[in-house]
């Protein structure tokens, strides 16, 4: 199949379920009788039951299962905190407008689009030409504003609109700025993720855990990016549910007591190794990723082992999940090692939920811009002697030299490592000089000896006390709901055969709904039987929908399938029902007193449909 032929295919496809999802209310566009914003959406009845399963389960799976600390902290977030954690200054996309009307649009959106309508579309490409526009999407989120705007210019790309000239791509800052109280002078954000709020409270929550590492802290809640151009429905929007982990570490020991556990889980990872060299991901068990140094600990081998098990459980097709690593040119500077978990669905890979091993970076920026020490402590058995390294800037001989930039020359020599300082030291004693560069200043400056004494001195220590690092797995719950939709949505024949019927496969974890309830005819005995069952599934806390119309029992089987009803209860006698399962349409005949506790049995996954069917007659419609 060609490139166009296969792109038609996604199309489509990807339009026959997101028209599914809308008939059927699972989400809809936000103020859609205004005409709707852009980027913003509403979930229905079902896409709330939907998401509050994926919700439950997540809280099984992590918080529960490892035993972890639940925060929820506030949406609204002063500036300082954000300031601190380097969003203000870098929380950032490349945008261009339209020279003439001064729409925005997302800048690597533009080159990215470019690049695959040619490489989709045009039957003319050479392939020299095609191998250079593969290369430039391999490099998309590496390119420099400068780089962009030359490739924009050099493809000669226009406004897609009114096909108008760009102007020269510039940052954009993503957080929506509000000020807190009502005088203006307390500036704000809306959070862009959860995090933060955890990092701020390490102190009470590691005192809360008995002062002891590792533990684990964990929060479900909104987030909000001011996206510049939002497309792709639910995986790119302007108000999200973010569930995010940080697991609390000794930087010296990232091992994990329950690694054995997942050890052995094979599944398809792409190291950055094979990104570069061109090659396909392939299985690695992930014992063997972690032992060959391919992922950079235990502990981070363990999240990914668990992120796998999570979404495979929740019905992620695992030939369509991915984990890939971040290239050296993506991870931020301080982070150890980090992976993504991408799914595949009609726009591509996606990318889920990111593991990252962000070192200390976060508590050292706290603890440097609150004043308040983010640390953990280590008692030893017995007291060690130690060398410890003392910084003494002279302030006053400082004050008199650098005047106004007092401040920053002192912090910068507070800062130095060993390896430095004791440079410094050398240089001052035989020179009475040394040059030093003030990052803050962007400058060299002279210190002399009068300014600053450098010593090493022996201690005896107690305790050990350190910096943890965090390992941060960090789940788009929308994203992962919108790639499960794809990957259990299917259509089959209707019974004549004269149209496509669409069905959700969804794992009873996850279904919106877990059972329907059909009396077989309008009928007042039969519909007292289903009110029955109705209040039987209530008692057992089993969600149901009781449909007594009149209209055929094949359309309402069509009906529910399309919602993803996992079961049907038809009601077609007093005594006994048929129960139907979605997928296979097999039906089994149960005593009216049992019905709900074999429905709750296969929904809580205690017993599998192959189970009850073996111990109930089959029933042929």
């Amino acid at each position: 199949m060609d490139a166009a032929q296969e792109a038609h295919n996604r199309e489509a496809f990807r339009q026959a379920v997101v028209n599914t999802l809308e008939r059927r209310l699972f989400y809809i566009p936000s103020f859609k009788i205004y005409r709707g914003v852009a980027g913003l959406y509403d979930y229905g009845p079902p896409g709330c039951a939907v998401k509050s399963n994926v919700l439950a389960f997540w809280r099984q799976h992590f918080v529960l299962e490892e035993n972890m600390l639940e925060v929820d902290c506030p949406c609204v977030t002063p500036e300082i905190v954000l300031k601190a954690s380097g969003h203000v200054d870098k929380f950032t996309d490349l945008m261009v407008k339209d020279e003439k009307t001064g729409t925005c649009y997302r800048a690597d959106h533009l080159l990215k689009d470019y690049c695959k309508d040619k490489l989709e579309k045009d039957p003319n490409l050479s392939a020299e030409k095609a191998a250079e526009l593969r290369h430039v999407l391999a490099v998309l989120d590496d390119l420099s504003a400068e780089e962009l705007g030359a490739k924009i210019k050099g493809y000669g790309i226009t406004a897609p609109d009114t096909k108008n000239s760009l102007s020269d791509p510039y940052p954009f800052n993503l957080m929506f700025q509000t000020s807190i109280g009502p005088s203006g002078l307390s500036p704000g954000y809306m959070r862009p993720e959860t995090a933060q709020g955890i990092f701020v409270n390490f102190k009470d929550l590691y005192y809360y855990n008995g002062n002891k590492l590792p533990f684990a802290a964990a929060q479900i809640g909104q987030a909000f990016r001011n996206e510049i151009s939002p497309r792709q429905g639910l995986l790119r929007v302007r108000e999200f549910t973010l569930a995010e982990i940080e697991h609390f570490v000794d930087p010296d020991d990232k091992s994990h007591p329950k690694f054995s556990e997942v050890a052995s889980l094979e599944f398809l990872m792409f190291p950055r190794e094979d990104q570069v060299s061109g090659q396909a991901a392939r299985r690695i068990p992930i014992g063997e990723a972690v032992t060959q140094g391919i992922v950079n600990n235990e502990t981070l081998g363990y999240f990914i082992g668990r992120v796998y098990l999570f979404l495979t459980e929740l019905g992620i097709d695992k030939d369509r999940l991915r984990f890939r690593q971040h290239l050296a040119n993506e991870m931020a500077h301080y982070a150890a090692d980090c992976w993504d978990a991408e799914i595949e669905c009609s726009y591509g890979w996606i990318e889920c939920v990111g593991i990252a091993d962000r070192s200390a970076y976060d508590l050292h920026a706290h603890t440097d811009k609150s004043g308040v020490p983010l640390v953990a402590h280590e008692k030893y058995p017995e007291p060690r002697e130690v060398e410890k390294l003392v910084i003494a800037p002279v302030k006053k001989e400082l004050g008199l030299a650098f005047k106004g930039n007092q401040r920053m020359v002192v912090e910068a020599l507070e800062a130095m490592g060993e390896e430095e300082a004791m440079e410094m030291k050398a240089t001052l004693e035989t020179k009475g000089e040394a040059e030093f560069r003030v990052c803050t200043l962007d400058k060299v400056v002279t210190i002399k000896s009068n300014m600053v004494s450098i010593s090493k001195e022996k201690k005896k220590e107690h305790q050990r006390v350190f910096t943890p690092s965090v390992i941060e797995p960090s789940f788009g719950i929308g994203r992962i709901i919108y790639c499960l939709y794809e990957h259990s949505f299917y259509t089959r024949p209707s019974k004549d055969g004269d149209e496509q019927l669409n069905v959700f496969r969804f794992p009873p974890l996850v279904a919106p709904i877990k059972c329907t309830v059909f009396p077989l005819v309008q009928n007042q005995q039969y519909e007292e039987v289903a009110r029955n069952i109705a209040r039987a599934l209530t008692t057992v806390g089993i969600s149901y929908k009781i449909d007594i119309t009149g209209t055929s029992i094949g359309k309402r089987y069509a009906r529910t399938d399309e919602l993803g009803v996992p079961f049907a209860i038809t009601v077609d006698s007093t005594s006994s029902v048929t129960v139907r399962e979605r997928d296979s349409k097999q039906q089994i005949r149960v005593n009216v007193d049992e019905v709900a506790s074999v429905v709750k049995e296969v929904t809580d996954g205690v017993s599998t449909w192959a189970d009850v069917l073996w111990r109930y007659p089959t029933h042929s419609s």
